[in-house]
């Protein structure tokens, strides 16, 4: 089953939607909400990598743990787990080769 290109696909729905796709920061003028949620993106991804809640269960194709406030699912995609993390008002999404 190919589920990676129907995620990837949502993913790319979903961040225009997420209401950070640069925005400027009024008292400064930079750009910092793409900056901050690739931080949080990286965090969640490092968390779910060293849980071991997040483990995937032997000859399981589907799965799901918390990390943080966060609620992933992960599946197993032709190029690795494609996971996704969200709770109410965000979420991330990304690939990790087992």
């Amino acid at each position: 089953m190919r589920l990676a290109t129907p995620f990837a696909i949502l993913a790319l729905v979903a961040l225009p939607l997420s209401g950070c796709g640069g925005s400027e920061d009024p008292t400064t003028g930079t750009a910092t909400a793409p900056e901050s949620a690739a931080a949080t993106k990286r965090a969640i991804r490092a968390e779910w990598e060293h849980s071991p809640d997040c483990n995937r269960p032997a000859g399981a194709s589907r799965w799901g743990c918390s990390v943080g406030s966060y609620r992933c699912q992960a599946v197993v995609a032709d190029r690795g787990w494609s996971v996704s993390c969200s709770r109410p008002g965000e979420s991330v999404a990304f690939v990790v080769r087992p």
